[in-house]
């Protein structure tokens, strides 16, 4: 019986029903399965399997969209319960497009799909300055900052934002992980970041990375 709520909750992700996947969500709770099963039987392994096809270039922005929005209908039904069942997030991440910059689409996706992976995610949203970034980091310790750029002329202010950090003392007390259409590796690394994403799914991946290692 639970293997067919999982499968049911994972096709209405698949198909984008976010009402099917809360509804189902529920239903799975009535029925005594466990909030972790949901988890990450349910709405994890699905989304997984969407990073890896995105990556392969076999869906698209539109499609990520989709699922990810449908698996977040799930997981706002499930994170009431994440303290009492002692799930813990796996990082706490500040995320925003950076000073200059009014695009959100992909900024969006990486959210939904690191909330997805059990990340605490703070949203600044668009437009964020690098003083934003720095008081965020002084008053809420995040673990990891990611700085999305869509344009060319707000780049720089990624650049600001690390040379902020670290005026203020604090750059060695968060991972800073980029990306946006003109981001590269190059740029990533001549700013000082810890690691640049070309897409949601490797953001994902890049921030379980600078997790781990901070805790070597």
């Amino acid at each position: 019986m639970s293997d067919d709520f999982l499968k049911n909750i994972r096709d209405a992700r698949t198909k984008g029903d976010g009402t099917g996947v809360a509804k189902l969500t529920n239903e799975a709770l009535d029925r005594g399965l466990s909030v972790k099963m949901i988890l990450e039987d349910g709405l994890i392994r699905s989304m997984n399997a969407i990073g890896e096809k995105f990556k392969a270039n076999e869906i698209f922005i539109p499609e990520v969209l989709i699922a990810a929005k449908a698996m977040h209908a799930g997981i706002a039904i499930l994170e009431p319960h994440f303290t009492a069942c002692g799930i813990k997030p796996a990082g706490r991440v500040v995320i925003g497009t950076v000073k200059g910059d009014l695009h959100d689409i992909g900024k969006n996706i990486v959210s939904m799909m690191l909330k997805g992976a059990c990340f605490e995610v703070m949203d600044l949203g668009i437009d964020v300055p690098p003083g934003k970034f720095l008081e965020i980091v002084q008053t809420r310790s995040p673990d990891i900052i990611a700085m999305s750029s869509l344009l060319t002329t707000s780049m720089g202010a990624m650049k600001d934002t690390i040379k902020v950090l670290k005026e203020s003392g604090l750059r060695d007390k968060v991972k800073i992980i980029i990306g946006g259409a003109p981001i590269t590796q190059s740029f990533a690394d001549s700013i000082g970041a810890d690691s640049y994403a070309k897409d949601a799914a490797t953001a994902v991946d890049k921030a379980k990375e600078l997790l781990n290692s901070r805790k070597l």
